[in-house]
């Protein structure tokens, strides 16, 4: 059976470029309801076409998608390496871009927050959960350095972005960008009717190919909320952060698109979307409120906290 994947194709420089549009098929559609009506939900990489280089969608993560474990006529549920390269570490910068990331009020704890988010991710619990996949370029170390964020304040996108554009604000606001580099850009658009929170994707910036992620506004949005009930940070805040650490997670173990994913195209984050565990402390004192990531080990030996195969590190 072929697995079902998305494939992005895209270039963007100083001189411009192109990618393929996003598209999503009534069979995907149907997918989604019909695992929704059984209470598996739709994996978030459920993707339009066949493992084929010229599908043309990078990976999204769906608002409230449960996950999908693959269970049943026998096959497993784990991931599985596609031989395509993982990041054995990460360089990440964010970039914010749109006019009301010039507002204080808008901005409140957001980026000050990411940036502690992001700082205190090396050496955490939470980072030692996609440190068993490795491909032939090496393993995952769960490594990151932050090199902060810049802020593009001109108007940003006025419905959901494609990958070129986003490529696009990448090598705009990244004149030098590294191909070990996560490159996540956080505007100010809400997601209004869009089926995702947030999506990552590789593409060529200024003649390296990086990974990047787009995320929209969650302020007050129910179905990008994680409901952190701590107290430690404003909702939008707690909502960027917990989605941020799917997409990372996502980037380390499947940077192409063509590495870790299961027979139905989840990534190691999709498998545990919307289910928590317990609070994870980083390595700077700071609490969030993050989803688990799928472990094949613990499936194997029936120790991780959601049927056995997601784990947050605690």
């Amino acid at each position: 059976m072929c697995a079902i994947r998305r494939y992005p194709r895209c270039t963007i420089g100083r001189t411009g470029g192109s990618c393929m549009s996003r598209r999503l098929t009534l069979a995907t559609v149907l997918v989604a309801l019909i695992a929704g009506m059984v209470g598996m939900g739709a994996g978030a990489a459920s993707a339009s076409k066949p493992e084929v280089q010229k599908a043309n969608h990078g990976h999204e993560f769906k608002a409230k998608d449960a996950k999908n474990l693959g269970i049943g006529f026998g096959f497993s549920p784990n991931l599985v390496n596609h031989g395509g390269p993982i990041m054995t570490a990460s360089i990440v910068k964010a970039i914010y871009w749109g006019t009301q990331w010039g507002n204080s009020s808008f901005v409140g704890d957001k980026q000050t927050g990411l940036d502690t988010f992001y700082g205190g991710w090396t050496g955490t619990k939470y980072a030692g959960t996609t440190t068993e996949y490795s491909s032939s370029n090496g393993k995952v170390s769960g490594a990151v350095t932050y090199n902060g964020h810049v802020v593009d304040a001109t108007a940003g996108p006025t419905s959901p972005p494609s990958t070129a554009q986003i490529v696009a604000e990448v090598a705009k606001m990244i004149p030098n960008p590294v191909s070990n580099g996560y490159y996540p850009v956080y505007v100010d658009l809400k997601r209004g009717n869009a089926g995702y929170c947030a999506w990552h994707d590789t593409g060529t910036a200024n003649g390296v190919q990086v990974q990047v992620a787009f995320f929209f506004n969650l302020d007050g949005d129910s179905g990008c909320d994680p409901q952190d009930t701590s107290g430690a940070h404003s909702q939008g805040l707690a909502a960027l952060a917990n989605v941020s650490g799917h997409e990372l997670s996502e980037a380390e173990t499947d940077p192409h698109l063509n590495a870790w994913y299961d027979r139905q195209g989840n990534e190691n984050a999709d498998k545990c979307a919307w289910h928590f565990n317990k609070l994870s402390t980083f390595s700077n004192g700071s609490v969030w409120k993050i989803q688990g990531n799928w472990s094949n080990a613990a499936y194997n030996n029936r120790t991780g906290y959601y049927n056995r195969g997601c784990v947050d590190g605690n």
